[in-house]
C-alpha cells in the first residue's frame, strides 16, 4: 500500500526540474574574451555574429547549449552524480538522498545557486546541504596582463602558426592554491588535442605521442625563459 509517491519519487521529481531548468546562459567573462580573440579569425559570416553578439547573442547561445563542452562555458552547469534510497527493494524508503553538482561559471556564488536551486525545485518537502560546496568560482584573469603576454609569445615560439584565445577552464584543478600570491592564473597544459584525444582523457589507453611529449617539455623550458627575462 505505497503512498503516491515515495521519498525516491520526491527527489527524482526535484532532479528533473533542475536538469529541465539549467542556469540562464551568458557570454560575457572568459568566453566573452574568447570569441574576442576567435571570432576575427573567423569566416565572414561567424566573424559577423560574433562582432555583434548584442544582436545575435541568442544564436550564439543556442548553438553552445547543444554541446556539452561548449554548454560548460556560458553557464553554471548541472549533474546529478549520486542518489540513494531503501535498503531493499520492498521497503519503503523513509529519506532519499540526492548529490548534484554544480560548476560555477565565474561571477556566480555558491548562495545564488542554492537561492536558484530552492526557487527551482520548489518543494517544501526537500532539504538543502551545501557542506560539499568546497569553494567558490575563481576570478577572470586578465588578458592584457604580462603574464599572459608571455604565455602567448612563447606558444607561438613552441607552435608556430597556433592561435592563442583564452577560455574557461571547465575542469577542476589545484590552480585556487595559487590565488594568495598571484592575481592571475593561466591554466595550459600543451598537448595536442583532436576530438578522438579527448575522448582518451582519464580513459582506457590515455596517452599522447612521443613528438608531443618532446614539444611539452620544449615548451616549459622556452616560458621558464620568457619569464626570467
Amino acid at each position: 500500500m505505497p503512498p503516491p509517491q515515495t521519498a525516491v519519487g520526491i527527489v527524482a521529481a526535484a532532479i528533473e526540474k533542475l536538469e529541465s531548468h539549467p542556469f540562464p546562459s551568458q557570454l560575457g567573462g572568459a568566453t566573452g574574451l574568447m570569441l574576442d580573440y576567435l571570432g576575427p579569425e573567423m569566416p565572414i559570416f561567424q566573424r559577423i555574429v560574433i562582432a555583434n553578439r548584442w544582436l545575435f547573442g541568442p544564436l550564439i547561445r543556442g548553438q553552445f547549449s547543444g554541446s556539452p563542452s561548449l554548454n560548460a562555458l556560458i553557464r553554471t552547469t548541472t549533474a546529478a552524480t549520486m542518489m540513494e534510497g531503501s535498503v531493499a527493494r520492498n521497503v519503503l524508503p523513509t529519506r532519499a538522498r540526492a548529490v548534484v553538482n554544480f560548476r560555477m561559471l565565474p561571477g556566480h556564488t555558491s548562495a545564488q545557486v542554492l537561492e536558484y536551486v530552492r526557487a527551482t525545485v520548489n518543494d517544501p518537502r526537500v532539504e538543502y546541504d551545501t557542506s560539499g560546496m568546497t569553494r567558490e568560482a575563481p576570478a577572470v584573469s586578465d588578458t592584457e596582463s604580462g603574464a599572459f603576454k608571455t604565455l602567448q609569445r612563447t606558444i607561438g615560439e613552441v607552435f608556430p602558426g597556433a592561435l592563442v584565445a583564452p577560455v574557461l577552464t571547465a575542469v577542476t584543478t589545484d590552480s585556487p592554491k595559487y590565488e594568495e600570491i598571484t592575481e592571475n592564473i593561466f591554466r595550459f597544459i600543451p598537448f595536442r588535442l583532436n576530438n578522438e584525444g579527448l575522448t582518451l582523457l582519464h580513459g582506457v589507453n590515455e596517452h599522447i605521442s612521443v613528438e608531443n611529449y618532446l614539444e611539452i617539455i620544449r615548451f616549459f623550458i622556452q616560458q621558464i625563459r620568457n619569464s626570467a627575462g
